[in-house]
């Protein structure tokens, strides 16, 4: 029995995060053995961590959920608390530490779009589909036939295979024309793929009726690729 792990996850996004992180915990360090009260490790992390709350605004760039830091609710709530017990001025720093934080996330953000991109280009669908060992296809509409993927003829053309514009218009259509119904695009679902590793995406991928258009398919977008040759056989 096989079994298959999928794991999403955007390997630059992460390594721009822990570089925040250790950017902090530097100067972080370096406001500790400038105090002359030193105060405890675990209450200064703390203090940061609660600075980083805040009221942001969100817009999307670039496919990305982009946060825009604009209030300290975190800072405001921790001179309220320590003010009372003349604990602000030793936590003060570390508190507003905790707030910058968001713009080192965002600043981090903003470089690893053009990183991301450079290493899991969106054009290529080498970066939708890198393992093809457990796929399998499924018939979704009575019009498909029962097959399966030419793996040989998919790893020949994988990185040959083109992305090619998405005719919406005409497949509307098509898919409600006098005969709708009878007959789908994409009637195939290709399962048991898995995407390249750190990309962080994770689409439906559907196969044209033809066996030749690949639909990658987001929440948000849709990406349309062709190749020269069938990509699908005969199922057994």
């Amino acid at each position: 029995m096989n079994f298959q792990f999928d794991l999403s996850f955007k390997l630059i996004a992460i390594l721009f995060q822990l570089l925040v992180w250790c950017i902090t915990g530097i100067i972080a360090y370096r406001i500790y053995i400038k105090q002359q009260v030193k105060t405890e490790i675990w209450k200064l992390i703390v203090c940061i961590l609660v600075g980083i709350f805040c009221f942001s605004i969100n817009i999307t760039l670039w496919d990305q959920q982009i946060k825009i830091p604009i209030l300290p609710l975190g800072v405001w709530i921790l001179y309220g608390i320590l003010r009372r017990r003349d604990r602000w001025q030793s936590y003060r720093l570390y508190a507003w530490l905790g707030f910058y934080i968001n713009f080192l996330f965002l600043l981090s953000t903003l470089l690893s779009i053009p990183v991301q991109k450079t290493i899991y280009p969106e054009d290529r669908l080498s970066t939708y589909i890198s393992n093809i060992s457990h796929s399998s296809v499924v018939v979704i509409h009575p019009s498909g036939e029962k097959k399966e993927l030419d793996q040989d003829s998919f790893l020949e053309q994988i990185h040959t295979i083109k992305k090619a514009n998405i005719h919406g218009q005409q497949w509307y259509y098509e898919l409600n024309g006098p005969e709708t119904g009878t007959k789908e695009r994409f009637p195939y679902l290709l399962i048991g793929t898995t995407t390249k590793w750190g990309s962080g995406v994770k689409p439906a991928i559907y196969i044209e009726s033809d066996g030749k258009g690949i639909l990658v398919s987001f929440s948000q977008k849709q990406l349309y690729f062709r190749s020269k040759a069938v990509l699908l056989k005969g199922g057994k």
